[in-house]
């Protein structure tokens, strides 16, 4: 969209923006950037930066290292705060190669495809996530420590609420640079806080989640505070989730899932795309909840969905079927965590429930009885299967995984197993605290 260049330059000229940053993430979702100051805005917009992708984790090799930086002109944003030179724009950027082809490592390309795969079949996909994170405290270093900022529960206010300033100015931030907040509010741990915008298509969506997070741990630091995404930094106390809500839209603007006709409510296309979630989701928590440490949330005891089963009523599955219907109709999906890659997670996802409708696969009846307090005989019995235990377990289910491999693509797909690979061979050959006290004397 070359017509939209010189609109671009005039904002930046009227806003005082000095430095433009060209941001993309690298496999693991963690935010890189290249910053241009403004004698390069021009051929930064016009797509003719490159970068070494050999520096960056997962993309390339030495030899084959130079890679383009092409802006998604819609995502242009001028963060609100002043430096002293001046203000920062961003344009958030799919990777290229040298001829401009495709570099098949990008994330956001991944998720595009899929999104183009739903487009073929009469398809829109739409998200919005909620998304926790913790506020800790700093020592006088500077550095985080594992101490909260607060005594607060769900939804408490202040006094106890001590975060409530710094959730006040990221909802601020997000809002300036044209989000739309529905909610922001203290969570059920202390420390912990939860908040939703509103949902969109899914590459803008995952777009959100990614500078949602930068904008939290940048105004954290602003306030002495530290945010984190870890899934469960505190033992004992709830995790970190990203629940994600999840329907498709047909191309004239229907919400697909919804049938005024259907067994409550819902229409095939959303019974079928249910199904293909529950079928695919021990492979895809892999991608949705990456870490070693994800695995500590989905246990047990937590209100952390560790039950492969779908509800229309209670929130111990691992997908929910909120109670509105017409244009809102749509299924929550509770495993996620925060410390994913957005776009991979929703490519995975999304993919699952595309091969659920192409494959018919119906989600069976709803499991409206509390999970947690079944019995493993009436869970068996139920067919409700357990998430994975662990990362090299959801590893193992990803590998075998044809339809998420192809989701991912080959090159993707090859690297995030042998990062994931290598992550848990470095955790299992530490020894934890926990296991000195247990057995170092009693054997």
């Amino acid at each position: 969209m070359p017509h939209r260049i010189p609109d671009i330059l005039a904002r930046c000229k009227e806003e005082r923006v000095h430095f433009l940053r060209l941001q993309f993430t690298d496999i693991d979702g963690i935010i890189k950037n290249v910053e241009v100051p403004r004698s390069q805005f021009e051929k930064a917009l016009d797509g003719q930066i490159m970068f070494d992708g050999s520096s960056i984790e997962g993309f390339t090799r030495i030899e084959e290292s130079d890679m383009l930086l092409v802006p998604d002109l819609d995502t242009f944003g001028v963060f609100p705060w002043e430096t002293e030179h001046g203000r920062v724009g961003r344009l958030i950027c799919d990777i290229a190669n040298p001829d401009g082809t495709p570099f098949p490592g990008c994330p956001r390309t991944a998720l595009k495809r899929v999104v183009e795969r739903a487009r073929s079949m009469g398809y829109r996909m739409m998200a919005g996530p909620e998304a926790e994170f913790f506020l800790f405290q700093r020592n006088g270093e500077g550095e985080p420590i594992p101490q909260t900022h607060d005594t607060g529960g769900y939804f408490d206010l202040s006094p106890r609420d001590q975060g409530e300033e710094a959730r006040r100015d990221i909802t601020l931030v997000l809002e300036a640079m044209g989000y739309e907040v529905e909610a922001a509010h203290h969570e059920v741990a202390p420390g912990q806080h939860e908040i939703d915008f509103k949902y969109a298509d899914a590459v803008t969506t995952a777009d959100n989640i990614v500078t949602f997070r930068f904008v939290v741990k940048k105004v954290a630091l602003m306030h002495g505070l530290h945010a984190t995404f870890m899934p469960k930094p505190l033992a004992g106390m709830n995790g970190s989730g990203m629940h994600t809500h999840q329907s498709l839209f047909t191309l004239d603007g229907e919400n697909a899932f919804w049938d005024p006709d259907g067994e409550w409510e819902l229409s095939k296309v959303a019974r079928n795309y249910i199904g293909g979630l529950l079928t695919h989701a021990r492979a895809f928590v892999a991608v949705t909840n990456p870490l070693v440490n994800s695995y500590k949330r989905l246990v047990p005891g937590f209100e952390a969905p560790v039950n492969v089963a779908w509800s229309e009523k209670n929130r111990s599955p691992m997908i929910r079927v909120p109670a509105r219907r017409g244009e809102g109709t749509r299924c929550e999906v509770r495993v996620p965590d925060p410390s994913c890659n957005p776009y991979l997670a929703l490519a995975v996802m999304m993919a699952s429930g595309l091969d659920g409708i192409e494959a018919g696969m119906d989600c069976g009846e709803p499991v409206n009885k509390n999970i947690f307090t079944m019995s493993e005989r009436e869970k068996r019995r139920l067919r409700i299967r357990q998430l994975p235990a662990n990362l090299a377990e959801a590893l193992d289910f990803l590998e075998r995984d044809a339809v998420l491999r192809e989701a991912l693509g080959e090159h993707i797909f090859q690297h995030f197993l042998y990062n994931k690979r290598k992550e848990w061979a470095e955790y299992i050959q530490v020894i934890h605290p926990w296991e000195r006290e247990r057995y170092l004397d009693r054997y």
